[in-house]
C-alpha cells in the first residue's frame, strides 16, 4: 500500500457540469462495487493510495495531470455518497477553502444524524489534528486549501488535502489512513508521490524526534525571553548555515509574541498539544523549533518527505503520451463490470476477474 503525498501542477479552468455530473454518477456505482465486494474499510484503503486516487480522476474521465482532479474527484465521492452514508457505511466530510474548515463541525452533524461506533469528538480532532500536520509541521511551501475526511461507522478514516504552492505553480496532494498512522507526529505518511523537492523544515521526520520534545518545553518560557532570542538570531544570521537565512526572513519577533502568549498561557504535554494549539500557526512552530535549535542544540530535519514519481502518461506528452484508446476502453470496461454486478454474484466475480486480467496485461 502507497499513501503518502502527491505533486500535481497547478491548472487554470473548472470542470463542465455534465461532465461533473457524468462523474458523481460513476462514483456512485464504483464505491456501491467495492462495497459489496470488498467492504467499506477497503474503500478507505484505496482513497489513501495516491496512484489508485490518480487513476480512479482518469477512470471518471478528468484530467490526470491537474490539481482540480483533487477537489473534483474529492467532491464527486461527496456527492455520490450523500443521502445513502447509512446503506454504504461511508461518509465525507470537507472540500475547498471555507468548506474545509468546517470539517469538524459536519463530521459532528453527521454523527448525530447516524449512528456511530464510535466517538464523533475524537474524529474531529484527526480533521484537525492532520491539517495543522500539513500546515505547521510539514511545511514544504504548499499552503492547505482543501482537506476532504472520510470515515466508516467503525471510526476508521482517510484525509485527502491539499496545499498551493504559486510561486512554483504546483499543488501538492497529502493522503492519511488510520490503520496506516502509528503516531501523527512520526513519520505519519506511508509514502510521498512527488516530482520536486524543495527546502522543507519536516517536523515528523524521524531524526526530528529531539526538537519535538524540546519544543514544548520551549513554548512554557515566557514571551518576552523567546522574543529576545529571536531578536538575537536575526542579529546574527550571517552567522548561521543557509537555511536559517530561508527560515527566518519572513519572522518578526513582535507579531509572535502573541503566538508565544498562547503556548505560554495553555503550556502543551508534548508536540502534538503544541500544534493543537489555537493560534499556534507554522510561523510560530517554526519560530520555536529555530529557538530550539539554539538552546538545546539539536537541529530539526529539513528533508523534503517526497520519496516518488508519477510513471503515468500524459496529454501534453510528459512523460509520455496518453494512450487514448487505452484510456477510452478501461473506462468502457469498467461501466460494464458495474453493470454486470448487478446480474448476480456469479456473474459479478467474473465480471471483476475480467477486469482484473485486462488491468494486468
Amino acid at each position: 500500500m502507497r499513501s503518502g503525498i502527491a505533486n500535481l501542477p497547478l491548472h487554470s479552468g473548472k470542470c463542465p457540469r455534465w461532465l461533473f455530473d457524468k462523474m458523481v454518477e460513476l462514483s456512485r456505482v464504483l464505491v456501491e462495487l467495492m462495497v459489496i465486494e470488498f467492504g467499506p474499510e477497503n474503500v478507505l484503503e484505496r482513497i489513501s493510495d495516491p496512484f489508485w486516487f490518480q487513476a480512479l480522476g482518469c477512470v471518471l474521465g478528468f484530467d490526470w495531470h491537474s490539481s482540480g482532479l483533487t477537489t473534483t474527484v474529492c467532491g464527486a465521492l461527496k456527492e455520490a455518497v450523500r443521502g445513502r452514508e447509512r446503506d454504504l457505511g461511508i461518509y465525507i466530510c470537507g472540500g475547498k477553502g471555507a468548506t474545509a474548515l468546517k470539517t469538524p463541525e459536519e463530521i459532528v452533524r453527521l454523527a448525530d444524524r447516524y449512528p456511530l461506533a464510535t466517538n464523533p469528538e475524537g474524529l474531529a480532532r484527526v480533521s484537525r489534528l492532520t491539517a495543522k500536520v500539513d500546515q505547521a509541521a510539514v511545511q514544504d511551501g504548499y499552503d492547505l486549501y482543501h482537506h476532504t475526511f472520510i470515515f466508516t461507522a467503525r471510526g476508521n478514516w482517510t484525509v485527502v488535502q491539499q496545499g498551493m504552492n504559486a510561486g512554483l505553480q504546483r499543488a501538492r496532494r497529502y493522503h492519511w489512513l488510520s490503520s496506516a498512522c502509528r503516531d501523527f507526529v512520526v513519520e505519519p505518511h506511508v509514502a510521498v508521490c512527488c516530482d520536486l523537492k524543495g527546502l522543507t523544515l519536516n517536523l515528523v521526520a524521524e531524526e526530528s524526534d529531539a526538537v519535538r520534545k524540546n519544543l514544548p518545553l520551549i513554548s512554557k518560557e515566557h514571551p518576552d525571553r523567546l522574543t529576545r532570542e529571536l531578536e538575537r538570531m536575526q542579529d546574527l544570521v550571517l552567522d548561521l548555515p543557509e537555511r536559517h537565512r530561508l527560515l527566518l526572513s519572513d519572522l518578526s519577533p513582535a507579531r509572535l509574541r502573541t503566538v508565544f502568549e498562547k503556548s505560554y498561557l495553555n503550556p502543551p504535554e508534548d508536540f502534538a498539544g503544541l500544534l493543537e494549539t489555537p493560534g499556534v500557526g507554522a510561523r510560530g512552530v517554526r519560530a520555536l523549533s529555530l529557538i530550539a535549535e539554539l538552546v538545546y542544540g539539536n537541529a530539526p530535519s529539513y528533508r523534503d518527505p517526497a520519496r516518488f514519481a508519477f510513471a503515468h502518461g500524459g496529454k501534453d506528452g510528459t512523460p509520455f503520451p496518453v494512450d487514448r484508446t487505452a484510456y477510452e476502453s478501461s473506462i468502457q470496461l469498467l461501466k460494464r463490470t458495474v453493470d454486470q454486478s448487478r446480474l448476480g454474484v456469479n456473474e459479478k466475480r467474473a465480471a471483476l476477474a475480467r477486469l482484473a486480467r485486462f488491468v494486468n496485461i
